[in-house]
């Protein structure tokens, strides 16, 4: 009966070590952030984590050893999946999609990068279920003049919803959101 208590006293210790570095710690190097927009009853939000440049190629061929590799899917962010939540139906990049709330994946290039939404929330980001996905669409990608150290997701009101920014580095993705 001791022994079953020092055991259990052990794995408790343990798991608290474990929450603490997968909630706390990590998020010291990438902290967490929200991006919304609320206009004529749409709201959006977003809920990520900023990861920082710190003097690393991010986005690149996996050969040149990039952060984030071209053709790879991305949890758009850093720690756990990148949360998107929509108050009413919309067209996200042309595509009908339903109110709710989902996690957010890319798949960069240089060019355009792949916007998925997936049904699956509340994973850590590096479990990603493709068969879960329930939109895909493209958005263009462009280089920018100035290099963002981290990565920020934002909103510019535009006529009858929003863009969605995707920047970092020098790059920068809009995604139309109506």
């Amino acid at each position: 009966m001791k022994i079953l208590r020092i055991i259990l006293i052990i794995l408790a210790v343990l798991a608290s070590v474990f929450v603490f570095f997968r909630f706390y710690y990590t998020k010291s190097f990438s902290p967490s952030a929200t991006a919304e927009f609320d206009k004529d009853n749409l709201r959006i939000t977003v809920d990520y984590c900023q990861p920082s440049k710190k003097g690393r190629l991010i986005f690149g061929d996996e050969k040149d050893k990039a952060l984030v590799p071209y053709g790879k899917w991305w949890r758009t962010g850093a720690n756990e999946a990148t949360v998107i939540k929509f108050s009413k139906d919309v067209q996200l990049g042309g595509k009908p999609l339903k109110a709710g709330t989902y996690s957010l994946f890319t798949i960069p290039q240089k060019n355009n990068w792949t916007i998925i939404i997936n049904q699956e929330v509340g994973q850590w980001g590096l479990s990603y279920d493709e068969k879960k996905n329930v939109l895909m669409t493209e958005a263009l990608a462009t280089q920018t003049g100035n290099s963002l150290e981290q990565f920020k997701i934002d909103f510019t009101e535009q006529a009858g919803g929003a863009d969605m920014i995707l920047a970092w580095d020098n790059t920068q993705v809009v995604v139309p959101i109506r």
